[in-house]
């Protein structure tokens, strides 16, 4: 078993920059897949980004502001997110899995909770 723990939303306002983080406790999961999802009212979970075996994906419409990254000896993962859109607003999921297997939400074993990210106009 896997536990993800995110923090770091909140309310900004467009432009601004937000870091999200993804603490993890409970197998090694740092040799599988890490990513991030989000999840707008009344949509579907959608996937932001996410690595595995020196391999980074980005959704198109995060390319360019969104940045992942890990520091294996806090187990945690961060989302850094610059320019920040009202569009971006959801609330933000950390995802494992053993290994990458798509951007499908449903070919993700493990779930944080969730954290909500605002962007005012």
């Amino acid at each position: 078993q896997v536990q993800l723990v995110e923090s770091g939303g909140g309310l900004v306002q467009a432009g601004d920059s937000l870091r999200l983080s993804c603490a993890a406790s409970g197998r090694t999961y740092y040799d599988g897949a890490m990513g991030w999802f989000r999840q707008a009212p009344g949509k579907e979970r959608e996937f932001v980004v996410a690595f595995s075996g020196g391999n980074t994906y980005y959704a198109d419409s995060v390319k360019g502001r969104f940045t992942i990254s890990r520091d294996n000896a806090k187990s945690t993962v961060y989302l850094q997110m610059n320019s920040l859109k009202p569009e971006d607003t959801a609330v933000y999921y950390c995802a494992a899995s053993t290994y990458y297997r798509g951007r499908s939400y449903d070919s993700w074993d493990y779930w944080g909770q969730g954290t909500q990210v605002t962007v005012s106009s």
